[in-house]
């Protein structure tokens, strides 16, 4: 019986990086849908790590991020939280919605990208639903841009109390004409994860 993350055995965090090669392949399939092209994906690295080796991932607490970040909850509980550094969060925008670079990140462009990590996370949600059968529904996306070191306080405040690991996704995905790398950070909650594992036949 595990009360935290520091505690799953090799057997549990690999059924872990199932589900988040699952979601992964399910998110290639929704970009493809978004950017009207075929989208491959290099094989994700998926991790179970300490937040601050997810920041220094990230390219340090300084790094300025977009992310975007939604709750779930129902048959299981937790968040995700999708991050984009700024460039390549303009660039991908700039195709989509066909304003200069020089723009910036205009509000045009920051609710594409809320829409891109909705559609993005939720893939996640969407493998575990799938795969266990569980009844989740999303929030609303959340949008902001920051360092990274104030972007991942908020998982911070609100899980930090059963544990300072994570499940980090790192992705790049390879379109026709341009390629998109991004990384993803789930958090469930103790009894969601013993929920998850008892559904696929795990021992807790």
């Amino acid at each position: 019986m595990f009360e935290n993350y520091d505690e799953l055995n090799e057997m549990q965090i690999d059924m872990l990086r199932e589900i988040g090669n699952i979601g992964a392949g399910n998110a290639a399939t929704a970009l493809a849908t978004i950017l009207d092209e075929k989208v491959d994906m290099s094989v994700p690295s998926v991790r179970i790590t300490g937040f601050d080796e997810a920041v220094a991932n990230l390219g340090g607490a300084e790094t300025m991020t977009v992310a975007v970040l939604i709750n779930f909850s129902g048959d299981a509980n937790g968040m995700i939280m999708f991050l984009l550094n700024v460039e390549d969060a303009q660039s991908i925008m700039t195709i989509l919605v066909g304003e200069d670079d020089e723009d910036g990140l205009s509000e045009m462009k920051i609710s594409g990208i809320k829409e891109i990590g909705n559609i993005l996370s939720s893939s996640y949600v969407n493998a575990i639903s799938a795969l266990t059968g569980l009844k989740i529904e999303v929030s609303i996306p959340y949008v902001a841009i920051d360092m990274v070191g104030a972007l991942m306080s908020v998982p911070i405040i609100e899980f930090g109390a059963i544990g300072d690991k994570l499940m980090f996704i790192e992705e790049n995905f390879l379109g026709e004409t341009n390629d998109l790398k991004s990384n993803m950070i789930m958090f469930a909650e103790i009894n969601t994860l013993k929920t998850i594992m008892q559904k696929l036949g795990l021992e807790i």
